[in-house]
């Protein structure tokens, strides 16, 4: 029995009927919330992450903790003699064309559990093509269906969020996700780093159990959208309804939606058992007023943030500083250790920034979007300066390591602050006013899998952008006699 059917009772058996039931429904509350949050912090941890760089330790780019694994070992067993390039282009290539085709390609209700098993699918098997064959096509072979499959998984996580109501309960499963992206990369790492003494091989092998926890997690723990609308919600969470026009309405089992005759008048043009799916031209139409507002606030970000990860961080070397002078920076040893200590810190500033919305922090305002996006602009001229210029000299080495280890610890929270903000406001908006529940549903899916275009051209302008940048700043720091960049 509801326990809120005891509220009008009266006499102290009321009362204490009435106590407990409000008792048992904050326990089930609590209860579905922590399996809310939980499964989506499992999605982002198992499916996205940052992975292994060809030349160094880490090339930041969004890929799965199993990729992590997938790449690390591949490297290892590529030959000395193959471009690393081409691995980075396997790695990065796929997840763009995932990301980036399948909401424009794909059409109708999406099948969630269907596109799981099969990025599942996918992600097992370019494991194993990596673990099991010697000849490096079928290793690229295998990164690249990794790449493929998380690029895919992240868009489709991101689309799942919006099918939960009321949208502070989507909010929250996106705020969680996007936690579980940012703690992917220091998991990976450590998880690849305990695996790779058993050898590529076996160590691969065992991970391939892996990506099974995704369609598990979705299959078993992770409650479905039904369930909030029969739970009664206090007003921290239902304080941002949407409003009526985008009250919910329950669908029919069946895949073809019966449509109501207001419905069908709106839109004439399909048959009243006709499944529904967005037109090229509804895509567009969609599109468009996203490029401003979400894409290239995100495009600009991933841009800058990239650039630096990958063509100024890697010449940001300085002398190993003193024990006794610098005590706190004791664990640098060698030149080679600078860009490992950059990385840990950018990942670091990444996972807590990313885990703002879940750690309860309030949204960036609408109108600050851009915010992260000038600030990480303004730390890539002022990182690209001291490369090249050497503004602070190199006899003051602990100086120089605190200042960079400060702006690339803000770098990293401004690139987390977009990715998960940007995502949530496009999570928040509410659905379109058209009667037709489904198709209303569809374009909100539709728009925050598009937002990926924005990230992966971001990425894919950054590696165009990286290799002149990092050759052009160490040849001005040879220029003005600092030859460190030519021991690494």
């Amino acid at each position: 029995m509801d326990p809120r059917a005891h509220t009008d009772l009266r006499g102290d058996d009321g009362i204490e009927e009435t106590d407990e039931g409000k008792d048992l429904e904050s326990a089930e509350r609590r209860r579905i919330m922590f399996r809310m949050g939980s499964s989506f912090f499992l999605f982002g941890l198992i499916n996205n992450g940052l992975h292994s760089s060809p030349e160094r330790i880490a090339i930041s780019y969004p890929t799965a903790v199993l990729y992590v694994i997938v790449l690390s070992a591949a490297l290892d067993l590529v030959p000395a003699d193959v471009p690393k390039g081409v691995v980075a282009f396997f790695n990065i290539a796929p997840a763009f064309v995932a990301k980036v085709g399948w909401p424009v390609l794909s059409t109708g209700k999406i099948r969630y559990s269907r596109r799981l098993s099969g990025c599942c699918a996918l992600s097992v098997l370019g494991m194993l093509l990596v673990s099991a064959f010697e000849f490096v096509w079928m290793r690229l072979l295998g990164i690249a269906l990794a790449s493929f499959a998380s690029g895919l998984g992240e868009l489709t996580f991101l689309q799942l969020s919006t099918t939960y109501r009321p949208p502070s309960i989507a909010g929250f499963g996106l705020g969680y996700f996007s936690s579980g992206t940012g703690a992917a990369g220091l998991v990976g790492a450590f998880l690849w780093w305990n695996l790779r003494g058993l050898g590529v091989r076996i160590g691969v092998g065992i991970s391939a159990v892996l990506p099974f926890i995704i369609p598990l997690v979705y299959g078993l723990w992770v409650p479905r959208p039904a369930v909030f609308e029969m739970l009664s919600l206090p007003p921290s969470y239902d304080t941002d309804e949407l409003p009526p026009t985008d009250a919910y309405t329950p669908l029919a089992e069946s895949d073809d939606v019966i449509r109501s005759e207001e419905d069908a008048a709106t839109y004439p043009q399909r048959h009243p058992h006709m499944p529904i799916a967005l037109s090229v031209d509804d895509k567009r139409r969609l599109v468009k007023p996203l490029v401003l507002k979400y894409m290239l606030p995100l495009f600009c970000v991933y841009m800058f943030e990239y650039t630096i990860n990958q063509g100024i961080a890697p010449t940001l070397i300085y002398p190993v500083p003193s024990p006794e002078k610098y005590p706190f920076l004791r664990f640098i040893h060698s030149i080679r250790d600078y860009y490992p200590l950059w990385q840990l810190v950018y990942q670091a500033a990444v996972f807590l920034s990313r885990s703002s919305i879940s750690l309860g922090l309030p949204p960036l305002p609408m109108n600050v979007l851009y915010l992260p996006a000038l600030i990480q602009a303004i730390i890539l001229f002022l990182l690209a300066l001291e490369s090249a210029l050497g503004i602070i000299p190199d006899t003051s080495e602990g100086l120089a390591v605190s200042a960079c280890f400060l702006l690339i610890a803000l770098e990293g929270f401004c690139g987390g602050s977009a990715y998960v903000n940007v995502f949530f406001r496009v999570n928040q908006e509410p659905l379109s006013s058209s009667v037709d529940h489904e198709r209303a549903k569809q374009e909100k899916e539709f728009k925050i899998g598009s937002i990926g275009l924005a990230d992966s051209l971001g990425i894919l302008a950054a590696s165009l952008l990286a290799v002149p940048t990092e050759v052009g700043l160490c040849r001005a720091q040879v220029d003005r006699g600092k030859m460190l960049c030519k021991n690494l």
